[in-house]
This record gives C-alpha cells, sequence and structure tokens, in this order.
C-alpha cells in the first residue's frame, strides 16, 4: 500500500483516540439487527443501502494490527474487536483486513506459514485462528470483511535465511528474486502466478470473507540504479511479445484475469477488488491518460494496467490510492477523481477511493492536510460524481488517534447515519 507522494513511501505512527462522542444508539440496535438482516431471518433492515464505507488494518511491519508481536491471543484478540467497534462507532460498513501480508498467512493455510506479525516467529502456531474470529465478529457487527492480500511480496529484506523453514520461497529459491531491499515472487514464472493463487484462494473457499482485496503492489516500485533480474524468465516465456515491459504487463494481466475467475468458481457472491496507485498513465505519456505528473505511472512503472481490468470487467471493484489534496500541482484530488470516474463508466466496475486519513494533521505534510476539513472536501466533491461508490480510509491506528480531528469531521459532515455498503 503506497503511502506518501509520488516516489517515496513513509510509515507514520498514531496514538489511541476516541470515538465515543460519535457512537449513538442507533448504531448499536442496528449492530445487533445485523446477524439476522445477514442470514435472511426476519426483522426490520435497519441498513439503508448506501455506499462503502472502509478502513483499511495493515498487518505488515505491526503498522495497526497486532500492535507489537508476540502479545497473547487473547490481547490480539481485544485489539482487533476495538478495531471493529470503532469502525462501527465511525458509521462505517467495511473493514479491509490484510490478511497475507509477506508470502504468509493470518489464518492455518496448508500454503505458508504462520505470520510473523502475530508471534515474532513466523511460522508459530500463535493459538487462534484471527481470520476467522474477524469474519464472524466483523459480520456480526454490521461490516463487511475484505480479505485483503498481496500476490509477490515475499518479505521486507532479502535473506532467506530469515523465512520460515517451510516457507514455499526457501523450498522454491527459483521462484524469489531481491530487489530494492526485498524478496519477491518472480511475476513471470507461470508456476508462481498459479501458486499464489492457490494461497488466497485457500481462504476464499474456507471462509465466508465478503471481497478478495489487492492493494498497489505487482512488479516492484522502481529503485533507481536497480534491476530486476528477471532475464532468465523472459528469455523462457517472453516470445511473442515486443519487448519485456508488455510481456511483464502480459503476466499481470493473467494473474487478475485467471484470479477473477478462479474466485468465482471458488465462492458465489465474493467481490475481487484492487486498489492501485492512482494514476494509470500521465497525459503526457498517453491522451487517455490523467492530467498529472505523477512521477509513477502504474501501466509503465508496475506494468499494472489498471485502465484495462476496468474496461474488460476482470475486477468487480477498483479502490485507487487519491492521496493527494485537491489543487495539488502534480497530482490534483479532483482531477485525478474525475478521470476514474469517466474510466468505470459504463462498465460495471465499482468505484471506491482510498483516502490518505494518515496525512491529516502530519507537520509534514503541506498545509491543505492541516486542515480538518480537507478530508470532508474529499467526500463532497465525490459525491459530484454519481460512479463514486465509497471511500476507504488509510488506516485503522489514524482512525483511532485522528490528530486534527479530521475523521470526526467527515463523520459530522458524511455520516450521520449507518448504511450498507453496496452490492
Amino acid at each position: 500500500m503506497r503511502r506518501t507522494g509520488m516516489t517515496r513511501r513513509s510509515l507514520v505512527a498514531g496514538a489511541a483516540g476516541l470515538v465515543a462522542a460519535m457512537t449513538t444508539g442507533g448504531d448499536a440496535v442496528a449492530a445487533g439487527a445485523a446477524r439476522a438482516v445477514r442470514g435472511g431471518g426476519g426483522g426490520e433492515d435497519r441498513f439503508a443501502r448506501g455506499e462503502l464505507r472502509g478502513v483499511w488494518v495493515a498487518t505488515v511491519a505491526n503498522l495497526d494490527w497486532p500492535s507489537r508481536k508476540g502479545l497473547t491471543a487473547a490481547a490480539q484478540e481485544a485489539e482487533l474487536i476495538a478495531h471493529l467497534d470503532r469502525a462501527v462507532g465511525h458509521r462505517l460498513n467495511a473493514v479491509v483486513l490484510q490478511v497475507r501480508p509477506t508470502a504468509d498467512a493470518l489464518w492455518p493455510s496448508p500454503y505458508e506459514p504462520w505470520a510473523d506479525c502475530l508471534t515474532g516467529v513466523q511460522g508459530q502456531d500463535p493459538g487462534w485462528d484471527p481470520l476467522a474470529t474477524a469474519v464472524r465478529e466483523a459480520h456480526d457487527r454490521g461490516l463487511e470483511l475484505h480479505a485483503w492480500f498481496n500476490p509477490y511480496r515475499v518479505a521486507n529484506h532479502t535473506d532467506p535465511a530469515r523465512l520460515s523453514a517451510s516457507h514455499p520461497a526457501r523450498r522454491h529459491p527459483e521462484w524469489v528474486l531481491p530487489y530494492g531491499g526485498k524478496l519477491y515472487y518472480n511475476p513471470g514464472l507461470p508456476e508462481v502466478r498459479r501458486f499464489v493463487q492457490d494461497a488466497m484462494l485457500d481462504a476464499v473457499r474456507r471462509y465466508e470473507i465478503d471481497a478478495v482485496h489487492w492493494d498497489d503492489y505487482f512488479y516492484p516500485y522502481p529503485v533507481a540504479g536497480q534491476e530486476f533480474e528477471d532475464d532468465a524468465a523472459y528469455e523462457r516465456y517472453g516470445g511473442g511479445f515486443t519487448d519485456k515491459a508488455a510481456w511483464r504487463r502480459d503476466n499481470v494481466d493473467r494473474l487478475v484475469r485467471e484470479m477473477g475467475e478462479r474466485i468465482r468458481e471458488t465462492r458465489q457472491g465474493v467481490r475481487f477488488g484492487i486498489s492501485p496507485f492512482a494514476v494509470w498513465r500521465n497525459k503526457a505519456t498517453d491522451p487517455l491518460g490523467s492530467d498529472t505528473r505523477a512521477g509513477v505511472e502504474t501501466y509503465d512503472d508496475l506494468h499494472a494496467d489498471t485502465r484495462k481490468w476496468v474496461k474488460e470487467g476482470w475486477i468487480d471493484y477498483i479502490c485507487p490510492q487519491i492521496y493527494w489534496h485537491i489543487g495539488l500541482a502534480a497530482a490534483d484530488y479532483a482531477k485525478v477523481l474525475a478521470w476514474w470516474a469517466a474510466t468505470v463508466r459504463g462498465t460495471g466496475v465499482g468505484l471506491y477511493v482510498g483516502e490518505a486519513l494518515y496525512k491529516a494533521g502530519d507537520p509534514a505534510q503541506p498545509a491543505p492536510w492541516q486542515d480538518p476539513a480537507e478530508l470532508s472536501r474529499h467526500l463532497t466533491l465525490a459525491r459530484d460524481h454519481e460512479e463514486v461508490g465509497g471511500h476507504i480510509f488509510f488506516s485503522a491506528k489514524h482512525v483511532a488517534a485522528d490528530r486534527i480531528g479530521a475523521m470526526a469531521r467527515v463523520v459530522a459532515d458524511h455520516y450521520q447515519d449507518r448504511v450498507r455498503a453496496p452490492r
């Protein structure tokens, strides 16, 4: 999940905050009725159909949850439930939980080891099933649970010996490439593409998740002076392509198309959504592109043809990370939003907007992000585009901290009542 400007990432911390002032008795009643509503039983549906209101809960490097490695199972569960209760308090209706952060798992997977963000030791059983609990507790609160997977990232370091002894990357070292200080599965290998699909589909098969959700990591973000050394795979599989870039895009296209097909075959009703970096191509590069001057273009740099996935209908929703303020010269939120609205129009693919709550009140950010109303203005602007079906906020710890009250302002201005996520 990309966090900052056009070319660099940063991780920012937040402290816990209060949400009681935003919780009403009506919310509690609605949450209590949710079980009967989802199960098709009797009783009044207290949710009006409306927009998606989501929050990302990141587990990689313990960004949001668990707060640190090695907590007891009871403490981990209590923290998770607190995030869910906070979502209800802010009248959200979806939680996007990262369940496969670095080619490991937050459920007892037969394909990959337990994630080290739980116990601090990759492969060590945490003593409970976080994904099963998350699905049950989310649904009991009237929240959708979107399971967030990262297809190709193996580790945030380059030493395979630090991985669990049973890790597939150690059993198949030929699958793995180091780049930019990290390890990645090689997207150019058909056996890798099949394996990562199988690993993710295990969760689809076993749990009543509402959606499969991917973020923006496909081929890695470019690192100056380094090459992603996939020449051998290109030599073996790249025949018929005009250049390596076209072959790489085809590899990612195949991953997306095949995964969508397999999700539908595995469990009906599970949606497939992707949250990419928000610039497909700049207009100066391609007349079909957005009126931006971004330093990264997903088509060229990540080999992710995000526009094509929408036009072909391979995914059910797209959630571009429009992590910029209104009026930014290089990438104006308003212009990028309008481009995406036009892109999804008539396709049947849902459009949700990734919102940079983490920037609100960060002293390193420009003046617009010091204004508690900036984020609320995003939602007001989005209402002028009928294609926009909701917003997802990064991330859970920033919902809790809410440094300058930007999230409280969103709730007060836009989320007076709970609504059901669109289906």
